[in-house]
């Protein structure tokens, strides 16, 4: 198999270590060539083997065995990592020494035998449609941003399509189906998507975009201060300022919006596999996450349906 000696993993990354530098460019090349990966899944696949090699030290990949990974998980714990963290690094190894094995640069894959810790089932963070609403309205008042009509149509669109903040600033205007009222996502491994986009965040987009805040002629829909598309990390610090200015508490960010869009439908009543579909998730049981109904909706239901409940 063919491959390109290099691979372009995103800026501000420290070189490869020179133990498994060879292994884990043929393994990212092969993420993007044949998995079709995105640039932020090679990133992390880059730092959590990097990460690996380092703990090696003096040893190779070939007499990597279940040992060495035991002590590495065990490292990972006493360094205070967040099980989430240690899960996707352990995760990352299972896939590298697959490959590896595949191509065989190791006489056997070590992680077969190697257990993960459980995830811990932490409840996504969401806003009430209160506090939502408050945050939306916040992009209306003077003084808070130079582009408040970028802003709003920007937080509506978060919202109203329940994306993710990658999916959003990679958005081109031929993308957005204004007589349909669809959105055509690029998702994680760059799967593509049909969404549908409310009448409201339309509204603040058409107005966005015929407004003198739109001051270039380039293809992305939302663009900065200095004529380029806007980032994932501007969107958050946007995000940050008008939830402060509106007194939310908390850490807020764009997926607490896209948290707070699938509990909404949910507990409106939409199905699960609906909002499966339009969040983009791979597995159902990624979206039953979001089946935390609060306990005042969950009294009202009971008191409005159960025939005995009085």
């Amino acid at each position: 198999m063919k491959r390109s000696s290099t691979i372009n993993v995103g800026e501000g990354l420290r070189p490869l270590p020179k133990k498994g530098r060879r292994e884990i460019q043929a393994f990212l090349e092969y993420l993007k060539a044949e998995r079709n990966a995105s640039p932020n899944t090679i990133r992390a696949y880059h730092q959590d083997l990097d990460d690996f090699c380092g703990f090696l030290a003096g040893r190779t990949l070939r007499k990597t065995d279940l040992g060495i990974l035991r002590v590495y998980l065990g490292s990972l714990f006493q360094r205070n990592l967040s099980r989430a963290t240690i899960i996707r690094r352990v995760a990352a190894l299972r896939v590298f020494f697959r490959f590896l094995s595949r191509e065989k640069s190791v006489p056997i894959n070590p992680t077969f035998a190697l257990r993960s810790p459980k995830s811990e089932r932490n409840l996504p963070a969401f806003l009430e449609i209160s506090q939502t609403l408050s945050l939306l309205d916040e992009t209306l008042k003077k003084g808070v941003s130079r582009f408040p009509l970028r802003d709003r149509a920007m937080l509506e669109l978060l919202y109203s399509a329940g994306l993710r903040v990658s999916e959003m600033v990679s958005l081109n205007l031929t993308e957005i189906d204004f007589v349909a009222g669809l959105a055509r996502v690029r998702g994680k491994g760059r799967k593509e998507r049909l969404v549908p986009v409310g009448g409201t965040a339309l509204a603040a987009l058409n107005e966005y975009l015929s407004s003198n805040e739109r001051t270039t002629d380039a293809p992305f829909l939302f663009g900065n201060r200095f004529g380029g598309r806007l980032t994932s990390r501007s969107v958050e610090r946007i995000l940050k300022k008008y939830a402060a200015a509106c007194g939310l508490s908390g850490r807020i960010t764009p997926h607490t919006l896209r948290h707070s869009f699938a509990t909404h439908l949910l507990e409106a009543g939409a199905d699960l596999r609906a909002i499966q579909e339009i969040l983009g998730h791979q597995n159902i049981t990624t979206t039953q996450v979001y089946t935390h109904l609060s306990t005042k909706h969950l009294k009202e239901a009971y008191k409005n349906f159960f025939p005995r409940s009085v």
